[in-house]
């Protein structure tokens, strides 16, 4: 496999602003990530879509963007189908803070999330709690992250977001569904991006209980025999608690392979109640078939 260091350079160009605050956001790195992609595909397929950076930095002309976890779906549906809706949803929620104040707001909404989970309260969630860290109680599934410090952006401004982030997804659809079923209709010509959930560190934030990388490298092996490019962001040489990760990658599956420096470990950051991690670093390898 060919070794490479990563560099800024190409024709993509992220967007200005983020849409959700995401843990693993990789919104920051999306020009250079990006800038490894095959131009002549005929389908971009994301089957981890999560914040949709890398979608909206592309924005293919024929996009598919799916993710297994239904309330950030519905997020992306109604950005795609009824961008007033989602903008009405965070002007809602967001107008709670003048009636109760931040934390009673945020309060609110997570209850209303927990008893009934949906996009409209995720939107506002995602925005409000502390670094976009959406995570899980393992014991109930209920999302547990305190409010954030920041102050959450305006209507006003979101609705500024909707705008771009809709023009550049304007060519995409969306779909609740599993990785798996992504990689079942991969066909020749298509080009998969994934970025799934670290292996290590991420079990407490959504989907990364069920996700098993041995299960995703058979999954890109059988893309790939059947003429589908694949490129997968996974964990680098990174340090997770005190743990060194090494992961089991085939011989033969990807032909080249970058590393990506990605900064602080934001999760850590939360873990470790803020502090500054000057040896947290994360350094995705962006392995691709290509």
């Amino acid at each position: 496999m060919q070794l490479m260091m990563g560099t800024e350079v190409g024709l993509y160009a992220p967007p200005r602003t983020q849409l959700l605050k995401w843990i693993g956001n990789k919104q920051k790195f999306a020009r250079e990530i990006a800038n490894y992609f095959p131009s002549d595909f005929e389908r971009f397929v994301e089957p981890f879509l999560g914040s949709g950076a890398i979608m909206a930095t592309v924005a293919p002309d024929h996009g598919v963007g799916s993710d297994a976890f239904a309330p950030l779906i519905q997020i992306w549906t109604a950005l795609s189908e009824q961008p007033r809706q989602l903008v009405q949803w965070y002007a809602n929620r967001y107008n709670l803070i003048e009636q109760v104040g931040k934390e009673e707001a945020y309060a609110q909404v997570l209850r209303s999330y927990n008893e009934n989970p949906n996009g409209a309260d995720l939107l506002f969630l995602s925005r409000t709690c502390y670094g976009g860290v959406v995570r899980f109680r393992k014991r109930d599934g209920f999302m547990s992250t305190p409010c954030g410090a920041h102050a959450p952006i305006t209507p006003k401004a979101f609705r500024a977001r909707v705008e771009e982030w809709g023009d550049r997804m304007r060519n995409v659809q969306f779909i609740h569904r599993d990785y798996r079923e992504a990689f079942a209709d991969a066909r020749e010509g298509d080009f998969i991006y994934c970025d799934p959930p670290y292996s290590h560190s991420q079990t407490i934030l959504y989907g990364a209980q069920t996700f098993r990388l041995a299960e995703l490298l058979q999954c890109i092996e059988e893309a790939r025999s059947r003429g589908a490019r694949v490129a997968l962001s996974i964990d680098g040489n990174k340090k997770s608690g005190s743990v060194m990760c090494a992961l089991d990658i085939p011989e033969g599956l990807f032909a080249r392979e970058i590393f990506v420096n990605c900064g602080r470990s934001m999760l850590r950051r939360f873990q470790l109640e803020g502090s500054t991690l000057e040896t947290e670093l994360v350094a995705d390898r962006l392995l691709l078939t290509y």
